[in-house]
């Protein structure tokens, strides 16, 4: 028995591993998300969906998008605390707004967001002298600062409202209750263990080592990730048809449970599968009404700000490669002819400048 166990590790290690196993995860929730949406779209009449987006309020779609606003500005501090817990206190807080925006937009809707969103930040971070562990650190950080406010305000409701994720998850009330309680226990357990000491908050070893946050930052880091999370669903819940009712709370619940499925599929825009989550658990609304409502969510929430961090981040890569590069050398041209800058010297600035923005 003894000797078992470690064969099996060394040939889960060998033969399967985390990243395929991850893979297969992602695969598999993919197409049953496809298979449950295709099956819940049947006889789905679109003039009814057209009818449904004319019904939803102009007040209440300005409304949401004022939230998404504020979601999307509260998404800018997971990087800035990231940075601040590392120490990297040069880099600031505009670069780090741009960081958290760009990547999350596009590595969110182009898909698989650890990687691209990773190598959007490492892209911008670079220029500030940060190096690719340091970029791990803050993804690291970030994602800390997102699953926290999930568990959080996802314990919350489950805790008070346990059947919102019964139509999903398909486990009786009470055991939704119970693992809403473990939740909570779990971030009070997670408190107590960063109170014990700086050494227990030192992850990692070598040349890649972390200090997480101390108990009363991780209070800011969590309420960071519940801000932002309560953006979200109220921009949903003022989307949502008027009848029948539904509590905030509860929508609250659905919404993040479909937020997280949708993020462990690795998705483009979650496309897919937080549509089929949403239609799945939320039975009593209309199919049509409700498709209406995710249409207008996701303009809202993926196309619009995938659009402008796009342009951003063109814009950026135009400037700094091709703009600031002929400014330098007409700045330096100029010099060498009014006679203020010897020619071999205006040479090899010129060399220079080039050099840097290649680094670029």
């Amino acid at each position: 028995m003894h000797g078992l166990l470690p064969a099996l590790k060394r040939g889960f290690k060998r033969w399967i591993g985390w990243r395929r196993l991850g893979i297969a995860a992602s695969v598999f929730i993919i197409a049953f998300a496809i298979t449950t949406l295709v099956r819940t779209l049947k006889g789905i009449d679109t003039g009814v969906i057209l009818t449904a987006l004319t019904e939803i309020p102009r007040g209440n779609i300005g409304l949401a998008a004022i939230c998404v606003f504020f979601a999307f500005c509260t998404l800018t501090f997971y990087d800035f605390f990231a940075l601040r817990t590392i120490g990297k206190r040069h880099v600031p807080y505009r670069i780090a707004a741009l960081s958290s925006f760009t990547s999350y937009s596009i590595g969110h809707n182009i898909g698989a967001t650890v990687f691209t969103g990773g190598a959007i930040r490492f892209r911008i971070y670079s220029d500030y002298g940060l190096n690719a562990i340091d970029v791990a650190k803050i993804c690291f950080l970030s994602g800390l600062t997102f699953w926290l406010g999930n568990i959080f305000v996802l314990s919350i409701g489950m805790a008070i409202h346990p059947d919102a994720a019964s139509y999903m998850d398909q486990l009786p009330s009470p055991i939704n209750r119970l693992i809403a309680l473990g939740g909570l226990a779990s971030i009070g357990a997670y408190l107590v263990w960063l109170c014990m000491g700086e050494k227990r908050r030192e992850l990692g070893q070598k040349g890649w080592k972390v200090v997480l946050p101390s108990a009363p930052l991780t209070l800011v880091q969590i309420l960071i990730g519940v801000v932002d999370l309560g953006f979200c669903a109220t921009a949903m819940y003022l989307l949502m048809p008027a009848n029948p009712p539904i509590d905030f709370l509860s929508l609250a619940v659905v919404f993040i449970l479909a937020t997280l499925l949708g993020f462990a599929s690795h998705a483009p825009g979650s496309i897919g599968v937080f549509d089929a989550a949403m239609l799945v658990a939320l039975p009593e609304f209309g199919r049509e009404q409700l498709l209406a409502t995710l249409l207008v969510f996701r303009l809202l929430y993926f196309v619009i700000p995938f659009g402008l961090a796009i342009s951003i981040m063109g814009a950026r890569e135009l400037w700094m490669n091709v703009v600031e590069p002929w400014q330098e050398r007409r700045r330096l041209a100029e010099a060498c002819a009014q006679g203020n800058l010897p020619k071999q010297v205006a040479a090899m600035e010129r060399e220079r400048s080039l050099r840097q923005a290649s680094k670029r």
